[in-house]
């Protein structure tokens, strides 16, 4: 079972490999829930001074 987290020799490209995978899911997530929360108040913002006007 030892053979599997060390793959052949290969386990710091293969593991990087992930790393840097998920890495970049997990940031496309948080910058799209970033931008939706920003475009969400800004579309709170367009509302309330079309209310206002």
């Amino acid at each position: 079972m030892s053979e599997f987290p060390q793959m052949s020799g290969y386990a710091a490209y293969v593991w990087s490999a992930y790393g840097i995978a998920i890495g970049g899911l997990v940031l496309n997530v948080w910058l799209a829930r970033r931008q939706l929360r920003q475009a969400r108040q800004q579309a709170r913002r367009r509302l309330a001074m079309q209310v206002e006007s």
